[in-house]
């Protein structure tokens, strides 16, 4: 499909009349957001890969301006299971539910649900596949957080001061 000049121009001032505007651009929702967030505290090996990696992506503050409290729900499947009944791959399911809250007044900005999965295989050293699980528990919390910081940042504009 053949785009023309005219077609670009027409779309760019069509995504500019309905509001849009970038996210790290001037005043919008990164700029609010970074530094200001403070996940809940981990209390699990999976919730600390993930609140360090919302730490990553939002900036971390002991005192941010907002509070995010989530709940990791991982899942061990196994999925390829051999003749002798060996299970050497497992796959892990994992969700996240998360709210983000101002902290000062309590007021609920947003809510939601992330999921994701990942794998693992089992056919080395009984070391290597402990380390793949550890692996794949880390990946998996981590692309969780990914997913919650791009919901937290497609919130409007306006419903962060």
């Amino acid at each position: 499909m053949s785009w023309s000049r005219r077609s670009v121009i027409l779309a760019a001032l069509a995504l500019a009349a309905c509001g849009f505007s970038p996210v790290y651009g001037p005043g919008g929702t990164g700029g609010k957001l970074f530094g200001q967030v403070r996940a809940a505290d981990p209390r699990t090996p999976d919730d600390f890969s993930f609140a360090g990696r919302i730490a990553e992506r939002l900036g971390s503050e002991a005192g941010g301006r907002f509070l995010l409290d989530y709940r990791l729900r991982i899942a061990v499947v196994p999925q390829a299971i051999t003749p002798d009944e060996v299970t050497t791959r497992y796959a892990l399911n994992g969700t996240a539910d998360f709210t983000l809250t101002e902290a000062g007044t309590g007021r609920e900005v947003t809510r939601g649900q992330v999921s994701s999965f990942t794998s693992y295989s089992t056919t080395g050293t009984t070391i290597a596949t402990m380390a793949a699980e550890q692996d794949a528990h880390e990946r998996l919390a981590r692309m969780l957080a990914d997913q919650v910081v791009t919901r937290l940042l497609a919130v409007q504009p306006d419903a962060v001061p």
